[in-house]
Parts: C-alpha cells; sequence; structure tokens
C-alpha cells in the first residue's frame, strides 16, 4: 500500500466520523470569498506565489512544529504572496481545518484548503470554516468523482485547484472542467521528483487555465524555469517553512 492509498483509507473514516457527528448545517460564513483564479492568473509581470503553511509532510517529517498560521500568512503577505494554501490535514501534516480561518482573519488573500477531499461534505467544510478554494486530486478520485467535487465546490462559489502528476491526470482534469491545473512534480505514490512535468503537461493545456506548478521549487532560476515553461503561479511551502523568516525566503525566492 502506498502512502497514498494509507492517507486515502484514514480520510474516509475520518470524514464518516466527522459527518456523524456534525451533519451539513447551513449558516452564515463568516468572511467573503476571494478568487483564488484571479490571484493566480498572470496576465504579465511575475509569476505568482501560492505560498504554503505546512507544518510537517509523510516525506519531509517535521518541518516547523507548532507554527502559528496567522503569523506565517502576515510574514507571506507582507514578501508578496498571491494566495495562502493551508494544510488541514492532522495526521499525516500536522494540520487542522481551523487554521483556514486563521488566516483569512490575519490576511487579506484568498486561502486554498490543502487537503485529500473525496466527499462533497468537506467542500461545505471548506466553505463555513472560511476557504476560498479546495485541492481536487485527481488520483484520489475517480473521473465521475472529481466532477461531483467539482460541482460542489461550485454549488458553494469555490475555486478547485485541481491537482495532476502527468498528461492523463491532466487530459481528466480538462475534461471536468478545471480552470485551475496544478502539476505537482512529486509523484504521491513513490515522492520522486520530476522538474520537467509542468513544462510536459503546459503544452497540453489551454492558455485560459491557470497553471500552477507544485513541488520541488528552491531557487529563483527554478521560478523563472517554471514561469518560462508556461506556469502562472508556483506553490511553494517546505522551502519557505524550513527558513528562518519564510518571509524574508519568499522575498528572495521571487525576487
Amino acid at each position: 500500500m502506498s502512502i497514498l492509498d494509507d492517507i486515502l483509507a484514514t480520510k474516509r473514516i475520518e470524514v464518516e466520523a466527522r459527518k456523524r457527528a456534525c451533519p451539513e448545517i447551513e449558516r452564515e460564513r463568516e468572511l467573503p470569498v476571494l478568487s483564488l483564479e484571479r490571484a493566480l492568473r498572470r496576465e504579465a509581470g511575475p509569476v505568482r506565489v501560492l505560498a504554503e503553511i505546512k507544518r510537517a509532510s509523510p516525506s519531509a517529517g517535521a518541518i516547523r512544529p507548532g507554527a502559528d498560521p496567522a503569523a506565517i500568512a502576515r510574514e507571506y503577505a507582507d514578501a508578496g504572496a498571491a494566495a495562502i494554501s493551508v494544510l488541514t490535514d492532522r495526521q499525516f501534516f500536522d494540520g487542522e481545518l481551523a487554521f483556514v480561518a486563521a488566516v483569512r482573519r490575519a490576511v487579506a488573500l484568498p486561502a486554498l484548503r490543502k487537503d485529500f477531499l473525496i466527499d462533497p461534505y468537506q467542500v461545505y467544510e471548506a466553505y463555513f470554516a472560511a476557504a476560498d478554494a479546495v485541492l481536487l486530486i485527481v488520483a484520489a478520485l475517480s473521473p465521475g468523482q472529481l466532477a461531483v467535487m467539482l460541482g460542489e465546490a461550485r454549488r458553494w462559489a469555490l475555486d478547485a485547484l485541481v491537482e495532476v502528476h502527468d498528461e492523463r491526470e491532466a487530459e481528466v482534469a480538462l475534461v471536468a472542467g478545471a480552470r485551475i491545473v496544478g502539476v505537482n512534480h512529486r509523484d504521491l505514490r513513490t515522492f520522486a521528483i520530476d522538474m520537467t512535468l509542468t513544462e510536459t503537461i503546459a503544452r497540453r493545456v489551454p492558455r485560459e487555465i491557470v497553471l500552477v506548478a507544485e513541488s520541488g521549487i528552491h531557487t529563483r532560476d527554478d521560478v523563472r524555469r517554471l514561469g518560462d515553461a508556461g506556469a502562472h503561479a508556483v506553490l511553494v511551502g517546505e522551502h519557505l517553512m524550513r527558513a528562518a523568516s519564510p518571509g524574508a525566503a519568499l522575498r528572495e525566492l521571487v525576487a
């Protein structure tokens, strides 16, 4: 069983427990929905940065234990981040759903709920947790499930970053109607990194789609090459979170 399979098996149990404990009840959302697509779209100028708050991961272990999401978000905003990605998985990434609202109260930037979403209930949760967008991973969903999840995101007026790992998955994402496609250079089953994937997949993605390059990004040259390959934005987490000052690391990355 791969780590992705392990995470998804755990997530199914977790989601069912939450659904029983807190059934869907529509209530007042605390903050307005912001557009992740608009924030990441690069018409001209520098590559946008979707800066990530990630305290741990299965591949890297502890990254920044106990990090305050609001404080990190303020550093990112001051350094020019276009939007914030927030890990909300507790068991594997030391995240919490409550981190999303903390980030949105701290900065006026769109917040992406980054988790392993497999059930429409998680989109409902994201909306009322003040998320502006959700991550949908093609490798974790059948094409039919992806279509349902995209429809649920639209129902709540949330954007969706649809993550792919190869050309076949990119085609599935586009057929389903994805407007933001994330190319994860890290294979979720083996953790191997392929930094050429964005360039390969960009050739198959229409220009009107917002393309986001993810994982393995450490230098200004990485950002420049990915922008030249067609990326509107880059998602960077571990590199920034390991720095003494995540904000200073972000400024250096995009200088």
